[in-house]
């Protein structure tokens, strides 16, 4: 490493320390001179200390050597920072060890700075002092969480960074495991999100919320989701179906994007009906939000979800949506152009980005854009199917009914822009 590298490293470690500092300094602000052990200067020095013994050690030719004087400086600086923190501590009439752990980390972090990654470095401190300056509402969460909350998000957390992992990466049968669990992990935090949109913003803006923000990973989730809490009364029918529609049109737009990114030539062709569909999925979501009954009857009660996430109704789902997978794939590598129709809307009960991708990655080598464009629409079409016999099966009622108006008006208005962008002499699929 050269001079000017090395600078640039001891001034991120430098900068580190002062970020931290900042924070520190600022929660004890209150405090007279002289009698807090560490503060602003104190914690920037830290780090640039930390920089400097890293520097050392990695000047010295001999790696033992080079780790015996970065332990050794380390071992010094925590004995000292720690017992002039406890005396502080003692003074105060005080007991944490949040500022000793902050000082070990500054220390860290700048020696990491220069041996390290310096934008891992810089993102760890970020985080770190983030979290030091949340105190006051960590504590307020950890206050006000119950254990069914922590053990869902603690399931998730699990879901997504220890299984997930450990998950195969290859074609089995037809499906990639890893893809399967991410569907999983999906419908999963579908659920968990709009569990906490409904307790941050309420019944009726939770339930939007959360139906926006997980229509642009998956609608079938939202829909999922929103049927089994249709059918516990978690929600309003009405509310929950305006958040179906939302998705769902958000969905159109999502398909298109990706047809779009991936091959220009096939938006055309797909685009009128899939705009004229999700202006009738979001006309409905208005119109439905809007002019609602407010009587028990048309409304239905407003409360609060009770289940943040529900793992093993999840897990069964996206192992059914494996099998379908593994079922439309086959069909479609068996029987060719036709058998890709049909595996289209087998895929699309599943998951219709993934036929648009793969459909769009077809073109043209072997498909040309009309079947391909057809094959995508068959398979929005097919998810709508899978979203309606989820409302159907699971939500029952007044939700299912709602759904499948809201389906209907999308099938209409999609038939409607197709048609009319015939009248036009616009390209579309036969």
């Amino acid at each position: 490493m050269n001079v000017d590298q090395l600078l640039y490293r001891l001034a991120l470690a430098l900068g580190i320390g002062l970020l931290v500092g900042l924070e520190r300094g600022w929660k004890t602000r209150g405090m007279q001179p002289g009698k807090r052990a560490a503060g602003v200067r104190t914690f920037t020095l830290c780090g640039l200390l930390g920089g400097i013994v890293a520097a050392l050690a990695q000047a010295l030719a001999s790696p033992v050597a080079a780790g015996l004087v970065f332990g050794f400086s380390f071992a010094v600086y925590a004995a000292i920072f720690a017992v002039m923190e406890r005396d502080a501590d003692r003074a105060a009439g005080s007991f944490s060890a949040t500022t000793i752990i902050a000082g070990l980390l500054t220390f860290m972090l700048g020696a990491y700075a220069v041996i390290g990654d310096m934008r891992m470095a810089a993102a760890v401190a970020v985080a770190a002092t983030a979290i030091l300056a949340l105190r006051a509402e960590i504590h307020g969460w950890i206050d006000h969480i119950t254990w069914p909350e922590l053990r869902s998000a603690l399931v998730l957390l699990a879901m997504t960074f220890i299984v997930l992992p450990v998950v195969p990466d290859m074609t089995i049968g037809g499906a990639n495991p890893r893809e399967v669990w991410l569907i999983a992990i999906v419908l999963a935090g579908v659920s968990f999100l709009g569990y906490v949109a409904v307790k941050v913003f309420g019944s009726e803006r939770g339930v939007l919320f959360a139906a926006a923000a997980g229509g642009l990973v998956s609608s079938t989730a939202v829909t999922l989701t929103s049927a089994r809490r249709a059918a516990t009364g978690e929600a309003a029918p009405l509310v929950l179906a305006a958040g179906v529609a939302i998705a769902t049109a958000i969905s159109f737009l999502r398909v298109m994007a990706i047809a779009m990114a991936l091959q220009p030539s096939l938006l055309p062709l797909i685009a009128p009906g899939l705009v004229a569909a999700a202006l009738a999925a979001a006309g409905y979501a208005g119109v439905t939000m809007r002019w609602r009954d407010g009587s028990a009857g048309g409304q239905g009660a407003a409360g609060e979800f009770s289940n943040p996430l529900s793992f093993w109704p999840v897990v069964g789902y996206a192992l059914l949506l494996g099998v379908v997978i593994v079922l439309g794939r086959y069909i479609g590598e068996t029987f060719g152009t036709n058998g890709a129709l049909a595996g289209a809307a087998a895929l699309g009960f599943a998951d219709q980005d993934t036929v648009a991708a793969a459909m769009s990655r077809l073109v043209p080598a072997i498909l040309d854009s009309g079947a391909a464009s057809e094959a995508i629409l068959i398979a929005v079409v097919s998810n709508m199917v899978s979203k309606l016999g989820l409302a159907i099966v699971l939500g029952r009622g007044r939700f299912a009914g709602e759904v499948a108006v809201m389906t209907v008006l999308c099938w209409l208005a999609g038939a409607a822009g197709l048609w009319a962008a015939v009248g036009l002499g616009f390209p579309v699929p036969h």
